[in-house]
Formats: structure tokens, C-alpha cells, sequence
């Protein structure tokens, strides 16, 4: 070194917590597991049992067959109904075909079906603020058709159809920004005074949680990476709430999306997971910022406190006859 000069200072990669997996994703995926160890046939899954690619790939590599539709499974096989839940007519579907059905629907979606069905039940007409094709709102949609409405903007919300003004409830998909439903819900309730909630907040707690690290990761960073794959909406619901923080952001689900551009001059890196997306990715991606750059690795933030989802009761009786 030449007299007078010092060492470049590294910069800093901050790993948000809590970030990746929650509770809902470890229980589908565990049941998925657990059944490769028990059945000896093939195991069948109606769409992603999560929305991530390498989570889908790896499973496929070691034979689960993914299907769009309960038609597309051999009847009298193996089903598992995936963590964003499904309708009733799905299941009819699949009774029809004899299918041995494992439902890996998160209770939180679980949760809000049932809201959705008690508020019909009661003669209040169910608006779902959501986004058209997700999994989980066909899902709950399908609970009780007629009686419900999807709601995915606030321009909906002031122009939605209802029966009875006076006989309003709302639910809400579970992986939306906490923000974005705020506005939906005021421009409702400015609509329909007496509309009913739910006795909780229906996001989970798992995204709440990943979008209230990743609001103060924004403050800190000059780039905030979101692992997690396209059609992961609480992945891009992280990457919109760092963007709205001011800080560009960017969703990749492996380490070859980083585009070194993103990482020249950047001194503070902030990198969080979608729910659905393995730990695996997130430090294969920090890997290659490392290759990039001259960083140290951090962790920001308070991890949660553990929380473990009971088996469906279906998953521990083919288990008790294996």
C-alpha cells in the first residue's frame, strides 16, 4: 500500500428480518415431504403448492407431477390442494374422480373463507379486495358465488355493485401491501357506512411483518433486492412497498437476475424473501453481490418468533395406515 493511501471501506449488505418462509409454506411443503417418504405412488399437486419456481423445480426433480386442473390427475390418485386454497367446486371435482385429496391450504387463506361464508351466511353481501387470477382469491371467490365481488383498486371500490347498501362485508386476500388495502377499505367504508370487517386484519401476519422489515430496510439502503419469484404476490408486493420508500428495487429468484448496473456504486444493499422463497436463494444471491462488490454481510431487524402450523388431519391418517 502507498504511503498516504487507506484501504477502500467495504460497503454493507443488510439482510432484512423476519424474511423468506412463514408458517404456511413451511406446513405445505412439509406435507409434501412427508407424503414422498409414504406414498408409493405418484404424488399429484393442483397448481404451485407455493409461488416459486426453485421450490416447484425441486420438487418436480423428484417427481411431483403439477397440474392445472383436478382433470389432469388419474383418478383414484393422490391430490394435494395447494397452500392458496381452492374452491368447493374443486373439491366436488375431485371427490368425483376419487381423488385421495390433502389439503395444504395456509389456515390464515382457510380463515378468510370462512369469514367470507359466515358474512354470507348472515345476509351481508362480501366484497374481496384482491387480484383477479390469484390462486387464493379464485379460491375464496368460489365460496360463495353470487353472494361476492371482487374489489382490486380503489377505483372498484367506488364504483362496485351491491344488492343492499346497508348489507356490506369485506375480506381481503392475505398477501396484500398493508397500505394498498388501507385506501380500498376507506374509499369503502366512505361508500357503505355500516360495512362490516372482519374481527381481524385478514393480511397475515407473515406479510405484514416482511413489509413493515422491509419499509426500514428502504430508509438504510440505496438498492433493496426482493427474492421471490414473478407470480409471488406478497414478492411483489416487498418490491413495490421499498419502491414507495423511495429506493429502487428489484424482484429476482436467483442470483444470475443481478444485473451488476444495479450494484455499481452502491454502498448499502438491502436483500429480503418473499414468504415463499427459500433461505437457499437469499445467500446465493448474497454470494454473488459479494463477487461484485467489496461488502460485509448484516443482519437488520428482529427475526420472528417461531410459529408452527398443525398437519391437515388427512396428511396423519395416511400416515397411521403406512
Amino acid at each position: 500500500m502507498y504511503e498516504g493511501t487507506t484501504e477502500p471501506q467495504p460497503g454493507a449488505i443488510l439482510l432484512a428480518n423476519p424474511r423468506g418462509f412463514c408458517a404456511g409454506v413451511d406446513r405445505a411443503i412439509e406435507i409434501i415431504n412427508r407424503l414422498l417418504e409414504i406414498h408409493d405412488g405418484p404424488v399429484y399437486v393442483r397448481k404451485e403448492i407455493v409461488h416459486n419456481r426453485d421450490v416447484v423445480q425441486r420438487f418436480q426433480a423428484r417427481g411431483v407431477v403439477f397440474v392445472e386442473e383436478v382433470d389432469d390427475v388419474p383418478e383414484g390418485s393422490l391430490l394435494v390442494f395447494s397452500a392458496h386454497g381452492v374452491s368447493p367446486a374443486v373439491r366436488q371435482m375431485a371427490a368425483e374422480r376419487r381423488l385421495q385429496a390433502i389439503d395444504a391450504t395456509c389456515p390464515l387463506v382457510a380463515k378468510v373463507h370462512l369469514e367470507a361464508i359466515k358474512f354470507a351466511k348472515e345476509g351481508l353481501f362480501v366484497l374481496l379486495i384482491g387480484h383477479k387470477n390469484h390462486d387464493e382469491v379464485a379460491g375464496t371467490l368460489g365460496e360463495i358465488p353470487g353472494r361476492i365481488a371482487l374489489v382490486e383498486n380503489v377505483a372498484d371500490a367506488e364504483s362496485v355493485a351491491v344488492p343492499d347498501p346497508q348489507r356490506v362485508a369485506v375480506v381481503t386476500q392475505t398477501t396484500l401491501s398493508i397500505d394498498d388495502t388501507r385506501d380500498i377499505v376507506e374509499a369503502l367504508k366512505r361508500r357503505f357506512p355500516a360495512l362490516v370487517m372482519p374481527a381481524k386484519d385478514d393480511i397475515c401476519y407473515a406479510t405484514q411483518n416482511r413489509q413493515e422489515a422491509v419499509k426500514a430496510l428502504a430508509k438504510v439502503t440505496d438498492l433493496v433486492l426482493v427474492v421471490g419469484s414473478e407470480n409471488s404476490s406478497n414478492s411483489q408486493r416487498l418490491r413495490e412497498t421499498a419502491e414507495q420508500a423511495g429506493t429502487p428495487a428489484y424482484l429476482i429468484d436467483h442470483a444470475g437476475g443481478i444485473e451488476p448496473a444495479w450494484v455499481r456504486g452502491k454502498r448499502t444493499i438491502g436483500v429480503t424473501a418473499g414468504a415463499s422463497s427459500p433461505e437457499h436463494l437469499v445467500q446465493s444471491i448474497v454470494a454473488r453481490l459479494c463477487e461484485l462488490g467489496n461488502f460485509e454481510v448484516r443482519d437488520f431487524g428482529t427475526p420472528e418468533p417461531p410459529i408452527v402450523f398443525t398437519p391437515p388431519r388427512e396428511l396423519a391418517l395416511l400416515e397411521t395406515r403406512s
